[in-house]
């Protein structure tokens, strides 16, 4: 907007005394110095308006509120009972839309800045992972590794969005996608998978663009050769029977690409990879790419984010002693840890004295920590954690590592330094895997193990009910969208539209697991990383119990993923629950983290207050999101925020 001024006449200018030499000289300097104060004045004048003029729109709406309020209660009491709920609703309706309008002068009253869209990062952040910061590491003295463990500073964010690499390519979709990704969406080259030694086991180039996973091809690492193996060493007759023996979650330690879980996802065997961060070629980035479920784990010096005795399988390729405690941590009773390491083969173990000696002292750690050794074959081992704790009292006094105090037990670790004492001994939770319900009755839970949660079936299964309203309602929405703007791509022809529409979904707050619960009884083909935030109930055992998968997480700091990562950010009464901590951060920050891990072309749906979502509406003009608001019908104080990212390219520099 333009504002025209009229130029003010100033009075009371000092006349000044000058020479014929110098007149024209000081004209001109006089000239300047009164321009000058006018210029000042009027800027002074024009910002004295502009903050007068929000004081008295604040001031009028706060007025209008408060008569708005005051009329509509007296009104109320003057009229039938029988119209009451009906005007009640409609001024509450008018007293929303006001607040919302007092939200939006607000913004207008700290300037542009507050409502200009977020700038998009620098190319090198392409792959950016706050909290996972190498050189500001290195800086701070962390070194031999520690360097890259997960590290969240106060400022560490940025405030801007990443932008996809040059030549990104949104993902084939599953099952295509799940054997063939573009090569510019990670961050390794194809020079690095053909100079990359046991990567051309599992790995080879299709054209210039693209990486083939190919587990039917003989250059592939047998993975299917290794998944029977591992069952027969367990005493079963091959990896369709992990079920019947009580397995359903793997945690894969140094996953490689997947590919065992990749494998084993056909056996309804969910399998999450964990692996350091690296800072090229990473495991969990390709992994991710790939649509299989992965995250960042930093355990080399800290204990990893989740409850204790929550998996049923643990495979890991060279974990040393250490890290051992922390698995037998998160192992069930009954569970099994699969280890393959060079150190196992015996030829090779006689021949280095080194290796024979590094090897004894992991099989007798591992007696000390009451496992069974199972099998053993080739550079592979399994061990089965025993089911009774009466076998920790039968150790011979000062082997091996004591069992934790109460204080030392915490059921929820964040990030805690790596204990050195045998953990879960005190939870309730000690089922050994033999005496569970196996998948999918497992997800059912009965009454008496929902009492250890303070749960009744009613409310699970209210709950359950709940969500498959939600995402039946969910699907209608996201249907017609999504094949409007993409009819066809490769990869659509099987499975056949809607099952592949979505690949995996981040739930950020998932309290029972009753999405992910809902989406797999609608048969649909998605995994869903059920988070729960460290400021509400605790129930990640529950929802890992139920043969989920899940991770404790606080949202004021990044979550441990590459960006891209995610189909879907689905959050329920998040914004609710931060808002009950005082806003520890703003909501502007866990806004640009879900920009960060969603791909382009994402959604984003937020179910929330409706004052709360009408805040949330504002922000999204500034992350540059296609946002709108639909309607609650069964809960007018409820609002559902419904947004997509759009797939901004990067321009050549």
């Amino acid at each position: 907007m333009v504002i025209k001024m009229s130029r003010p006449l100033h009075r009371g200018v000092p006349a000044i005394r000058v020479t014929s030499s110098s007149n024209g000289l000081l004209d001109s300097q006089v000239k300047e110095q009164i321009e000058k104060e006018e210029l000042d004045r009027n800027q002074s004048s024009h910002r004295s308006r502009h903050r007068l003029t929000i004081l008295l729109l604040k001031s009028s709406l706060v007025v209008i509120v408060i008569l708005a309020l005051t009329g509509s209660f007296w009104w109320t009491l003057s009229i039938s009972t029988s119209s009451r709920g009906h005007i009640f609703h409609s001024s509450r309706r008018l007293q929303e839309q006001l607040v919302s309008d007092l939200w939006d002068i607000g913004e207008l009253s700290f300037g542009t800045s507050r409502m200009k869209e977020i700038e998009f990062c620098p190319g090198e952040l392409e792959n950016y992972i706050p909290c996972f910061n190498v050189s500001e590491n290195l800086d701070s003295g962390f070194s031999d590794g520690n360097e890259y463990d997960r590290v969240c500073r106060q400022g560490s964010r940025q405030n801007c969005l990443v932008l996809p690499p040059m030549n990104y390519k949104i993902p084939l979709r599953w099952p295509t996608g799940r054997d063939i990704i573009w090569v510019a969406n990670v961050k390794i080259t194809g020079q690095e998978v053909f100079t990359s030694g046991s990567l051309t086991k599992r790995m080879m180039m299709l054209e210039e663009q693209q990486i083939s996973f190919r587990s039917a091809s003989l250059m592939f690492d047998g993975v299917e050769d290794y998944s029977h193996q591992i069952a027969e060493m367990i005493g079963l007759r091959n990896e369709s029977n992990f079920i019947q023996a009580g397995i359903r979650t793997i945690l894969d330690i140094g996953c490689g690409y997947g590919s065992f879980g990749a494998h084993l996802f056909s056996e309804q065997i969910l399998t999450i990879c964990i692996a350091n961060y690296e800072s090229s070629g990473s495991q969990v980035q390709l992994t991710l790419e790939r649509g299989l479920p992965a995250m960042i784990g930093s355990f080399s010096s800290k204990q990893l984010p989740y409850p204790s005795l929550s998996f049923d399988l643990l495979h890991c390729a060279r974990c040393d002693g250490s890290f051992l405690i922390e698995v037998d941590r998160v192992l069930r009773p009954g569970g099994y840890f699969v280890w393959t390491s060079p150190l196992i083969n015996v030829q090779s173990s006689l021949r280095n004295k080194e290796k024979q000696k590094r090897w004894n002292f992991v099989r007798d750690f591992a007696e000390n920590l009451c496992w069974e050794l199972m099998s053993q074959q080739d550079e592979t081992v399994v061990w089965k954690k025993t089911s009774k704790k009466t076998c920790y009292n039968s150790r011979i006094s000062g082997s091996g590592p004591s069992i934790c105090s109460k204080v030392q037990d915490v059921e929820f670790p964040y990030y805690r330094p790596l204990q050195n004492c045998i953990g879960g001994m005190h939870s309730r939770r000690w089922v050994p895997i033999e005496e569970r319900a196996t998948w999918p009755s497992r997800s059912n839970l009965n009454p008496s193990e929902l009492a250890l949660y303070g749960l009744h079936l009613d409310e699970l299964n209210e709950d359950t009910a709940n969500y498959r309203i939600i995402v039946r309602n969910y699907w209608s929405l996201l249907s017609p969208l999504i094949f409007s703007d993409h009819p066809k791509r490769p990869g659509d022809e099987d499975p056949s539209p809607p099952y592949n529409m979505l690949r995996n979904v981040l739930d950020m707050n998932a309290r029972y697991g009753g999405l992910n619960a809902a989406l797999l009884e609608a048969r649909k083909s998605v995994w869903v990383m059920n988070v729960v935030p460290t400021t509400g109930p605790k129930y990640l055992p529950l929802i890992l119990d139920r043969g989920y998968f899940g991770v404790l997480h606080d949202w004021c700091e990044a979550f441990p993923t590459y960006p891209r990562t995610y189909d879907m950010v689905h959050a329920e009464g998040l914004l609710s629950l931060e808002s009950s901590q005082h806003w520890r951060c703003t909501m502007l920050d866990i806004f640009t983290e879900i920009d960060r891990m969603l791909r382009p072309e994402g959604w984003i749906i937020i179910r929330d207050a409706a004052l709360l979502i009408d805040s949330a509406r504002v922000l999204t003009r500034r992350l540059k999101w296609e946002a709108r608001v639909i309607e609650i019908e069964s809960n007018n104080d409820e609002r559902l925020l419904f947004c997509q990212k759009p797939f901004f390219k990067r321009q050549p520099s």
